[in-house]
Formats: structure tokens, sequence, C-alpha cells
């Protein structure tokens, strides 16, 4: 066996290494967002680099993308200004949400050690929320 086939890495190990189930490598296969190298017998067999696709996919499924958005992101030229312009507005919408969820995190420590009853009440509180 060569080298680079020694490489590859099988489904199963490729789905415990990125915390997925072998159905979800199979499932963004039919999507289009990862492809194997090769078969071994009837496994599918993958380029080591394929655990960083699965890495930005997971990322930006937690940031919100939609599958269609991920695989635009994946296929990404430098010359595509569409989508460079629609990925500066996900960037901003991702911004405001920051914003949001940093001020929900930073009232819920407060509140650890709050003593208001009830803690909604808190002028603290009610001024992190509504400054979001």
């Amino acid at each position: 066996m060569d080298d680079a086939r020694q490489r590859l890495l099988d489904i199963g190990e490729v789905a415990e290494r990125a915390g997925l189930a072998p159905s979800a490598l199979r499932f963004y296969e039919r999507k289009g967002l990862i492809s194997p190298a090769d078969r071994a017998g009837l496994r599918r067999v993958y380029a080591p680099d394929v655990l960083d696709t699965l890495a930005l996919i997971s990322a930006a499924r937690a940031a919100g993308f939609a599958l269609a958005e991920i695989a635009e992101l994946l296929a990404a030229r430098p010359g595509d200004r569409d989508l460079r312009r629609r990925l500066a507005a996900k960037a901003d919408q991702l911004d405001q949400r920051i914003t949001q969820l940093t001020a929900m995190r930073d009232s819920l420590r407060h509140a650890t050690a709050c003593r208001h009853a009830p803690l909604t009440t808190c002028p603290h509180f009610l001024r992190s929320i509504r400054a979001t």
C-alpha cells in the first residue's frame, strides 16, 4: 500500500475524531460538502484534511449558517464579490448575536450573586438586558 493510501482515514475514524455519527458524514456527502477520497472495500475513506472541513461545517452550523450557505463558503473563490458581500453581512449578524449573548452571559453571572428578589428586578440585570 502506498504512503498516500495509508494516510487515508476510514469513515469510522473520521466520525470519531470529528465527534459526528457516520450518518452525518454520509449526509454531508449527499449535500456536496465533503467527498471521500476512495473506498476500502465497502467503507468510505477520506483524506485527513476532511477533518478541517468538518470543523468549519460544525462552526458554521453553530453560528447559524444554513447548509446552502456553508456549501457556498466551501466553494468560495477570491473573485466572488457577491458572496463576499453576503459573508460580510453574516459577520455583522454574528457581531450582533455575540453582543446579545455576551450581555445575557454577564447578566446570568451577576444573577448568581445578586440579592434582588426576584432576580429579574435587579437594576444591573435589567440594564444589561435592555442594552442589547
